[in-house]
């Protein structure tokens, strides 16, 4: 991705590193973020004696990137394929659509595609966001519980004084509501925001610095962390799985019985006593906060193409999976109690990210604001319910192991 003049500063800004006059994460101070990204790339090279020809070949100008990632030597690509197209009845997105994924997981794909067929020859799923809000929980430092239960009575009755210090800081942010937790001298507040179509964790820290200086000015209580855990963020939490954070979404689909025999090889009856025995039976006895099969995995793959913040799996797959035998056919649902989603901001400004939200019909901001937030966690709601059905109809009929070895994974 460089000329001859490049590749000239680029050798000039190595010389300078290895002579002491300049730190790795200087260098786009000193030139183009390409040639930084290619001269601190030549350098590790040199100085592993590892040829990366494969992570220098990257689609998109390096500066696209400077918010989002630090001492960029390339690019790691991960193939990206399509699901679908599959028919989603939601709030904020309705009609067909391919969904975006992208894995390194052989077999993945075409079980999901497998689903979303199924689904769209019962005509579609339905998918819908029933909570939303981004939180932060900072924690305080009290003298004694006596103390404590003040600055809990203080916060209830100023709770617009906080709402006003909190959204001085942004343009698109509410604050929906503050809800304190006390443990012996520790006070926390679970601060949560309407972030519209941004993800919103950025905002939610601001905002709530913001409140939380007035706190101390206004009480005796002293902020010891602005993030106390009780979010939470990238971590498995029951609160996350009770309260919701980011957005909690719905999707589900009534199945034809003839419609599960002849295309899934199995029963509704058999799905449901399945799902009963693995997902809800097996998961509760293995203490897991999930009770799902693989919903993570459609997650994963619909974070990674469309920008999300990959680590926020753990909250995405806090899921449950029901299955119902009925008369008509199979009924199935999948709950997602805290996918943190957005649309502008983040990952989903880089280029083969934000062709990904494209592709679904929901980059940048919605009208109204949040809507195109909403769509895309209606949109992976379903992709999770595709997955879902193909892997336990495939457990049900015992195709599973078979299914990879045909596909060679």
């Amino acid at each position: 991705m460089t000329d001859d003049s490049d590749a000239a500063d680029a050798d000039d800004l190595i010389q300078r590193v290895r002579d002491g006059n300049l730190r790795l994460h200087e260098l786009e101070d000193h030139a183009d973020a390409d040639t930084a990204a290619t001269a601190r790339r030549r350098l590790v090279e040199r100085e592993t004696g590892v040829a990366l020809d494969a992570i220098a070949d990257y689609g998109f100008p390096a500066e696209r990137a400077d918010a989002n990632i630090e001492n960029m030597i390339g690019a790691a690509q991960i193939p990206l394929g399509v699901a679908g197209p599959v028919t989603v009845d939601g709030s904020a997105l309705d009609g067909d659509h391919y969904l975006p994924m992208a894995t390194t997981e052989g077999a993945l794909l075409a079980s999901v595609n497998r689903g979303c067929s199924v689904i769209d020859a019962a005509g579609g799923a339905t998918a819908r966001v029933t909570k939303s809000g981004m939180t932060r929980a900072p924690a305080f430092s009290v003298t004694d519980v006596a103390e404590a239960e003040a600055l809990v009575d203080w916060v209830r009755d100023n709770e617009s004084l906080l709402k006003e210090a909190a959204e001085s800081t942004t343009n698109h942010g509410e604050l929906l509501g503050v809800t304190p937790y006390v443990v012996g001298d520790t006070v926390f507040l679970r601060f949560r925001y309407d972030t519209k179509d941004a993800m919103g964790m950025n905002m939610a820290t601001i905002a709530t610095r913001a409140a939380a200086e007035v706190i101390e000015e206004e009480t005796t209580a002293s902020l010891v962390a602005l993030s106390g855990n009780l979010c939470t963020d990238k971590k498995p939490a029951a609160i996350n799985a009770v309260e919701g954070r980011g957005r909690s979404v719905s999707a589900d689909v009534l199945i034809p019985r003839e419609v599960v025999e002849e295309r899934l090889h199995t029963t509704p009856e058999d799905v449901a006593e399945l799902n009963t025995r693995k997902n809800l039976v097996g998961s509760a006895k293995a203490g897991s906060l999930g009770f799902n099969a693989h919903v993570a995995n459609v997650v994963a793959a619909m974070f990674l193409a469309t920008g999300q913040d990959a680590a926020q799996v753990v909250e995405g797959s806090n899921a449950i999976t029901t299955a119902e035998a009925r008369d008509e056919g199979l009924y199935l649902s999948v709950s997602l109690a805290s996918l943190e989603v957005g649309t502008v901001g983040g990952g989903t400004r880089l280029p083969t990210q934000h062709e990904g939200l494209e592709l679904l019909g929901v980059a940048g901001g919605g009208d109204p604001a949040g809507a195109n937030a909403d769509a895309l966690a209606e949109c992976i709601a379903v992709g999770a319910l595709a997955g879902e059905l193909s892997l336990l109809a495939a457990l049900g009929s015992r195709h599973l192991s078979s299914a990879h070895e045909s596909l060679g994974r």
